[in-house]
């Protein structure tokens, strides 16, 4: 059925709903049974049929750069490779009525209530086995079921307090659970990332459109984790895999949004029974977890024993009730399909509360008449995994849909059912409701499934009033999975009236105070150490290269003594092959400079990252055309203008806390080192004439040396100026000043009158250095200011990663 006509006559039309129909047999969100708008969209309509299709796609445009400049991307696995994807955003918010919305959170918060009973039983009492609920099989076999927590009760008194849920909208157009996601619930932070990058879209229309805001369900939900800690001297983390996980980027942004530490397995460690994160101020207690990654790899101890994510002993401190972990560990196993067979049963019998809210049939194979049934009815029915807790659309979990798939067995399906019984389940094939999505300047209907987030707070379940919406690429609503092209959309609860404005910010009537920076985890210091070191190396290189290749170009030969020199001298640090492309030298140290800065996406801002990718593409474009000589010169010229802008970003915009301390440490002596070594080249007895002049200009002071002395370049002005000179920021000694400054800002810098190891290094560097003139600097020193730069390297790893 199409629209009526009243709707497609709408003054102003652009064309935009001339294909939208109803599919027969699914219900749609926008139009009713009889092909009207229904209330809720009538004011996003008449916008959308007013906006002229380049205006739409100017907006569009806007919302998607947003998402870009704010690095929100998810990583997509395939056989071949892994490649992160930006954001698969559909403009279209998908609207539901204020009312409609009370109805779904009450069915969730009541579902949420009875999985962390089931919970509470699988993990205790064990009464839903004894008592016939539940086939005890499918507990003692099912991979979530974590058997060493067994009788563990947790800290906090709950099991569950952060769950997800995928709903979707049936034939009869009520709302069915299709999946419970209570191990690891991915998606809040991008549904954020939705509202703020759709908000931008309909900037006009957003804000006089009463749809609730969901700032005040991450701030009950940060409150709520907060009051979990006792007090304030115990700390709250999210506990991530790391950067190579598909959702990483939602990690590192919520735990900047909710102001937690994002630790990795390695930050954390077990002293006496209590969970600690290694910090640059050594031990500190973490006694409350968010927890990102499946249960089987937190504990290589005691779960899985090849897993480098975790942490040895985790399970200990969760036995001693010493640490809470949200969710609990073994929640996975409310996620198994093969439990939404009895759920229902469940509910009515057991909890004695029937569900409000049903979810997808299910039947396990594993019970005869339940068998029998679903080999009688399989061409309508997907046929999967018992134990996976996938979702119902990541089609890899799925070996039969509508009786049709890759079923690699000897036989019919029936023998394949009978001979595999235990481990499937089958599901009524769902046909979702449509929604409206926007593809080349036309509004379709797509199928959609709904993910609904609740937090537990002091006084129940919160659910945010959104969440995001799955939307199928094309009319198969078994396509919604964003791995599989599917997009994800905005979702707008609508109020007649009004709605509260809640903000993450203090109230007007609240008390100011200031937040303490917080504590740095040893393994970020170490990487901001890092970053800064590949960054100023990367400077380091790319200006010797620019040298090399202005010389290529004045004197037209390669043959030159000064060239050759230069060329060995690249040579040894590891560039290569920079006769005939740009070196892969450079791209290495700046992918080594995005890893690190990767590792720290929380602390490290999102320009800064941004920075640095543009930085990459820019030198692989370059890679493949510019050709030795000048055009090469130029394109180090360009990158040196890149690097520059990213220190400068860093410089300007990043607070001076402990993690920008140790960034420039790093920077700092990693300049250090490449002067040290470039000052000892320049000026050896064995250095070509020209050199002195190479030296002056790789150290970008050639318009410093000439204000600074009246004779021309020379060993000693050489010495003077890029070793001996504090007002230098190039000078060696320059740097030791610049980074005894940032060690007195650390912890620990100082044992009341007695030098740290960290500090003696420093000092003896800046003795090499300080009393000398420079015909005093003979070649011996700079191989002695070279191995104390690499100690003091190593002392400051000691004294604040290891």
């Amino acid at each position: 059925m199409s629209l009526q006509p009243d709707f497609q006559s709408h003054q102003g039309s652009n064309g935009f709903f001339d294909d939208y129909k109803l599919v027969e047999g699914v219900p749609d969100e926008l139009l009713d049974v009889a092909g009207n708008v229904r209330p809720v969209w009538r004011e996003l309509v008449g916008v959308l049929k007013s906006i002229d299709p380049d205006d739409m796609t100017h907006r569009i445009s806007i919302g998607r750069q947003y998402l870009r400049d704010a690095g929100v991307f998810y990583r997509h696995y395939s056989a071949k490779n892994t490649t992160e994807r930006d954001w698969p955003l559909s403009p279209i918010p998908l609207l539901l009525d204020e009312t409609e919305w009370q109805s779904i959170r009450e069915g969730l918060s009541q579902r949420a209530d009875i999985l962390e009973s089931v919970m509470a039983d699988l993990y205790g009492n064990n009464t839903l086995v004894r008592d016939g609920f539940l086939p005890a099989r499918l507990v003692s076999q099912n991979p979530e079921w974590i058997r060493p927590l067994v009788g563990v009760k947790p800290k906090s008194g709950h099991f569950l307090h952060f769950v997800a849920f995928d709903i979707g909208r049936g034939p009869n157009g009520k709302w069915w659970v299709l999946g419970d996601r209570t191990q690891a619930p991915s998606g809040a932070g991008f549904a954020l990332e939705n509202r703020l990058a759709t908000t931008r879209i309909f900037s006009g229309l957003y804000p006089q459109s009463h749809v609730h805001r969901i700032a005040g369900f991450f701030k009950s939900f940060r409150n709520a984790m907060l009051t979990l800690r006792g007090g304030d001297e115990q700390r709250a983390g999210i506990l991530t895999p790391g950067p190579m996980n598909e959702t990483y980027f939602e990690h590192a942004y919520i735990a900047r949004y909710l102001g937690f530490m994002l630790l990795q397995g390695e930050d954390l460690t077990m002293r006496d029974s209590q969970l600690m994160v290694r910090t640059i101020d050594g031990f500190q207690p973490v006694n409350v977890l968010w927890r990102r990654m499946d249960s089987m790899w937190v504990d290589p101890l005691e779960l899985e024993e090849n897993s480098q994510l975790g942490t040895a002993g985790l399970l200990g401190a969760i036995r001693n009730q010493n640490v809470t972990m949200i969710n609990a560990i073994g929640s996975g196993v409310l996620e198994t399909r093969a439990l939404l067979a009895f759920l229902p049963r469940i509910a009515s019998e057991w909890a004695g509360r029937p569900l409000k809210m049903p979810n997808i049939a299910t039947w396990w194979c594993g019970q005869p008449r339940e068998k029998e049934y679903v080999k009688a009815n399989a061409d309508r029915m997907t046929i999967g995994s018992a134990y996976t807790t996938r979702f119902l659309f990541d089609l890899d979990d799925i070996t039969v849909v509508g009786g049709k798939g890759d079923v690699d067995v000897h036989g019919s399906l029936d023998n394949w059912i009978d001979e595999n019984a235990d481990t499937l389940v089958g599901q009524e094939a769902v046909k979702l409701s449509t929604a409206p999505a926007l593809e080349e300047n036309r509004i379709v209907p797509r199928p959609m499934s709904l993910r609904v987030f609740l937090a537990r707070t002091e006084s129940g379940w919160v659910a945010m009033p959104g969440g995001f919406a799955r939307i199928g690429r094309d009319s198969n609503s078994t396509e919604l999975a964003m791995q599989r092209g599917g997009s994800a959309a905005d979702v707008w609860i609508v109020s007649p009236k009004p709605v509260v404005e809640e903000t993450m910010l203090p109230q007007p009537d609240e008390a100011f105070r200031r937040r303490a920076p917080g504590v740095l985890p040893s393994r970020a210091a170490d990487n901001l150490f890092w970053l800064g070191r590949y960054v100023e190396r990367t400077e380091h290189v790319v200006r010797l290269l620019r040298s090399y290749h202005l010389r290529v170009s004045e004197f037209d030969s390669h043959n030159s003594e000064l060239i050759a020199y230069l060329k060995v001298y690249l040579e040894k640090m590891g560039v290569l092959d920079f006769d005939e492309q740009l070196p892969g030298f450079v791209t290495n140290l700046v992918n080594s400079a995005g890893y690190a800065a990767g590792q720290v996406s929380d602390r490290f801002s999102m320009d800064g990252t941004l920075a640095l990718q543009d930085l990459s593409k820019t030198i692989n474009q370059l890679a493949q055309s510019a050709k030795p000589g000048s055009d090469m010169a130029r394109a180090m010229s360009v990158i040196l203008r890149k690097l520059s802008g990213l220190s400068g970003l860093i410089h300007d915009n990043m607070s001076r806390f402990a993690g920008w301390r140790f960034l420039q440490i790093g920077k700092l002596l990693e300049r250090a080192a490449t002067t040290t070594r470039l000052v000892e080249a320049l000026t050896s007895p064995a250095a070509p004439a020209g050199a002195w002049e190479l030296a002056i200009e790789v150290a970008d002071s050639a318009m410093t040396h000439r204000q600074r002395y009246d004779v021309a370049t020379n060993r000693s002005t050489v010495i003077d100026l890029l070793a001996l000179d504090l007002l230098n920021p190039r000078s060696i000694i320059y740097q030791f000043r610049e980074i005894e400054e940032h060690i007195g800002y650390l912890p620990g810098s100082s044992e009341g009158q007695q030098l740290t190891p960290v500090r003696s290094t420093l000092v003896k560097a800046m003795a090499q250095l300080a009393v000398l003139s420079p015909d005093e600097i003979d070649q011996d020193r700079f191989p002695v200011l070279m191995r104390l730069i690499a100690q003091f390297s190593d002392d400051l790893n000691t004294a604040y990663v290891r």
